[in-house]
């Protein structure tokens, strides 16, 4: 074997992976976690890996799953895959576990981004792992047909179970690479993070984590049921999956938008993401999270300080009739309580209430539910905000752009085109990957040098702010946030 390539052993065969002349770091890619989803196992859950004879490579990416977004390489509905990256082999201990869950609406996204390289968070003494999943219509379909041949009457959710096959793969499988099984922690960003969120819930994924961060999870806000996305599907695409299980991938692809808002729904259920299937997911998150049923972990979560602009910066609102029109097809009976909250005097002031209706509806009222519901039930929780502007960047830091920071990647394919990076920008990242990498290692985010990080406490809402420097904060958000906990209260009825 050459000296740049390593080779381990797991459960399904031999892999030969590279070391990493830079970073000294062994790295294995494109590694399958599970059968591809092709041809009858398209819409089907995900089956374990199969076995292999030989030693099989793991120097290159797997293809990403197909989507109308550009992704590195190439895509193809054999995708399920996923990349480690370990430090040199340890005589003593284990090392904790950190398995990354890409963004991406739950349409696209890939584990092969430049920025998601694994190396640096890797040399801080841990062992990393990304994975790709389904996305689109290849990962959340749900259709009657598809439900009537399911053993379980459920369809839909086949990219949240590739997740919770890619932590069944770690946890079988990673004491190969130097990881305790042990010490595994869920991290990801936007749809990732959403995933955790539910995953907290599922009863599918008891016993596959152990402690769990959440970066702007898109969390508990109402899902669909199974019935409801089923009828969408129909009514998109037709009642034939015989039809449809013909198309080619790029057929799919072009057929994805058609299950797809042009606007998004701020208080409404979507139907191409994670649904109610009754098996994999059996609840709302908000239901779940309020009533202490979910897996009580360690758990760090936060948002980043202009989470919608990005996103609102395109939609048709610009007056004061089209925002109030917004108000009252995501609070029905309750616009003028949002209106009052979310104030406009003029034309003027409604893009800046759009964006921040989008990013708490989206983002920080996910971000807060599940900091205090998980610190209700006795788990050590920290939180956290990101504020940080790159130089000469006017507005932000937007949705993902913390992302870099948290891999140390500053200098690769930027997260939404962020500007260059300075000194400041270095010290940040370096902060936040030692703190990501301490609570991996002790349950605890305290990295080197910066303040103490307060632990979360619903009263006092501290969180530690990263931002031009590492600062403590306190209410990021409280008044609105408390508001759409009423809005969400009272049209439950409790």
């Amino acid at each position: 074997m050459d000296a740049t390539q390593v080779q381990v052993q797991t459960r399904c065969g031999a892999l030969a992976g590279a070391v990493d002349p830079a970073s000294r770091m062994r790295v294995f890619k494109g590694v399958p976690y599970a059968q591809p989803p092709v041809g009858d196992l398209r819409w089907r859950p995900p089956q374990p890996a199969a076995a292999w004879q030989g030693v099989r490579p793991a120097l290159s990416f797997s293809a990403s799953c197909p989507q109308s977004a550009p992704v590195p390489g190439a895509m193809d509905e054999d995708c399920l895959s996923l990349n480690i990256w370990a430090p040199p082999q340890a005589a003593d201990q284990p090392l904790p576990v950190m398995v990354w869950v890409h963004g991406g609406g739950f349409h696209s996204g890939s584990a092969a981004k430049a920025y998601l390289d694994g190396a640096r968070l890797a040399a801080l003494g841990a062992v990393v792992v990304t994975f790709n999943y389904r996305v689109g219509l290849f990962g959340f379909l749900a259709h009657a047909r598809l439900s009537e041949e399911s053993p379980v009457g459920a369809s839909g959710n086949y990219g949240f179970l590739d997740s919770i096959q890619a932590l069944a793969w770690v946890r079988e499988n990673i004491a190969s690479f130097g990881g305790d099984p042990g010490r595994v922690t869920v991290f990801g960003v936007s749809a990732g993070s959403a995933m955790i969120s539910l995953l907290l819930a599922s009863p599918l994924a008891v016993g596959l984590f152990d402690q769990v961060i959440l970066q702007s999870p898109g969390a508990g806000r109402p899902l669909a049921s199974l019935a409801e996305a089923e009828a969408a599907s129909g009514a998109a695409l037709g009642t034939g999956i015989a039809a449809l299980r013909k198309l080619s991938a790029d057929e799919l692809v072009a057929r994805t938008s058609l299950m797809m808002p042009a606007q998004r729904g701020l208080t409404t259920a979507r139907v191409l993401r994670p649904i109610l299937d009754g098996w994999s997911v059996v609840e709302d998150e908000r239901d779940a999270l309020k009533g202490g049923r979910f897996a009580v972990v360690p758990t760090l979560v936060g948002s980043n300080a202009d989470e919608g602009s990005y996103f609102t910066g395109r939609w048709p609102v610009n007056t004061l009739a089209q925002y109030q029109a917004l108000l009252a097809a995501n609070f029905p009976g309750f616009e003028a309580a949002a209106f009052d909250r979310y104030p406009a005097q003029d034309d003027s002031d409604v893009p800046l209430r759009t964006a921040e209706l989008f990013a708490d509806t989206q983002f920080n009222y996910g971000t807060r539910l599940i900091a205090q519901s998980a610190a209700a039930r006795g788990a050590p929780v920290w939180r956290y905000l990101f504020s940080r502007r790159r130089p000469g960047q006017s507005d932000g830091p937007h949705h993902t752009q913390e992302t870099p920071y948290v891999f140390g990647n500053l200098g690769s394919d930027q997260v939404l085109q962020a500007p260059a990076h300075d000194a400041t920008d270095a010290a940040v990242s370096a902060a936040m990957m030692k703190a990501w990498v301490a609570f991996a290692t002790k349950g605890k985010p305290q990295g080197e040098g910066g303040p103490e990080w307060p632990a979360y406490d619903a009263n006092t809402e501290r969180h530690l702010e990263f931002g031009d420097r590492v600062t403590i904060g306190r209410g990021w958000r409280t008044d609105p946030l408390d508001f759409l906990e009423s809005f969400y209260r009272r049209r439950a009825g409790r």
